[in-house]
């Protein structure tokens, strides 16, 4: 395969960087309006739904049995435990604490790449990410935020849900890395999608949602914040982001856990009156030192023969 041109890859990651960080603030948003796993739901279902249908109409070929099970695997992973346990988290812990705990994904792809075989065994470097990145976390766990959530009290449940979705994440990505859909990754991006939200669906009909899902109640704002999660979060960035996964190693499409939590943060102060305290900047600056530790230190040189697909 040709060297893909760098600026193609660096406007995908200044994409997942930018979107994704900003979508934080977007789902606090629709989230006074809409119940978490049904919101995810309504989110993949309407995009999976263009997506799919676009790339079939301007020609893609119809997916096999075996690539529509690999899509749901992926959706299994990223839109279903990736996304819907990070937005049901956002229900009990500021947008910005959110982000910032997401950042575990790169340590999360580091680990499990090298028990699948997929990356070198971790250096010293990366061991030591590893440690400052658990200390930032429990850092973070034990402080208290006086930020408005919408069912305060109970900070654990959205920790525990968090970790469990950027675990998930890195599962997904992993898989999707080894395994990707034949043909126009757009096309099985479009699949991913409608897979996960199926699967959201239910998981919302299960959490008993369904009686707090009033379409004609929720407000204009929370309308925008939820086209804007379609648009930009679906389309643009979960595409770049499943695309990058087939071009570069999954530790790099894995970076945009630096960028996320500094614009999360910086929307929260700005727009949902989050704030950070010293014990949770201390958390903060743990993590994303563990994080470049881990990247950084855990990259191998490449061979000269080899182009920049990881």
């Amino acid at each position: 395969m040709p060297t893909l041109p760098r600026p193609l890859i660096l406007l995908a990651l200044l994409a997942l960087y930018l979107i994704w960080g900003s979508t934080y603030l977007a789902t606090k948003v629709a989230l006074g309006s809409w119940p978490p796993f049904l919101l995810s739901a309504s989110r993949f279902l309407l995009a999976g739904t263009l997506q799919y249908g676009a790339m079939r109409l301007s020609g893609a070929a119809a997916a096999s049995r075996q690539e529509w099970g690999r899509a749901a695997v992926v959706g299994f992973c990223l839109p279903l435990f990736g996304n819907g346990a990070t937005v049901f988290a956002q229900q009990y812990i500021p947008s910005g604490m959110a982000a910032l705990l997401v950042a575990t994904v790169p340590m999360f792809l580091v680990l499990l790449g090298w028990a699948a075989g997929l990356t070198a065994r971790p250096t010293g470097k990366v061991l030591l990410g590893l440690a400052l990145g658990l200390g930032g976390l429990g850092l973070l766990m034990s402080q208290r935020s006086a930020a408005p959530v919408l069912l305060p009290g109970h900070p654990g449940i959205g920790v525990a849900a968090v970790l469990l979705a950027a675990f998930m994440w890195s599962v997904g990505s992993l898989y999707s890395k080894k395994k990707p859909i034949a043909g126009s990754p757009f096309l099985g991006v479009g699949m991913q999608m409608l897979c996960g939200g199926g699967f959201l669906l239910v998981a919302g009909l299960l959490h008993g949602e369904a009686s707090a899902y009033d379409l004609s109640a929720v407000p204009l704002k929370a309308w925008g914040a939820f086209a804007y999660l379609v648009v930009f979060g679906s389309f643009v960035a979960f595409s770049a982001y499943i695309w990058l996964l087939r071009v570069v190693e999954p530790a790099l499409a894995g970076t945009y856990a630096f960028v996320n939590p500094v614009v999360a943060v910086l929307l929260g102060g700005l727009f949902a009156g989050e704030s950070l305290n010293a014990g949770m900047l201390g958390g903060a600056a743990l993590i994303v030192a563990a994080v470049a530790l881990v990247v950084l230190g855990g990259r191998q040189p490449k061979r000269p023969a080899q182009d920049s697909q990881g």
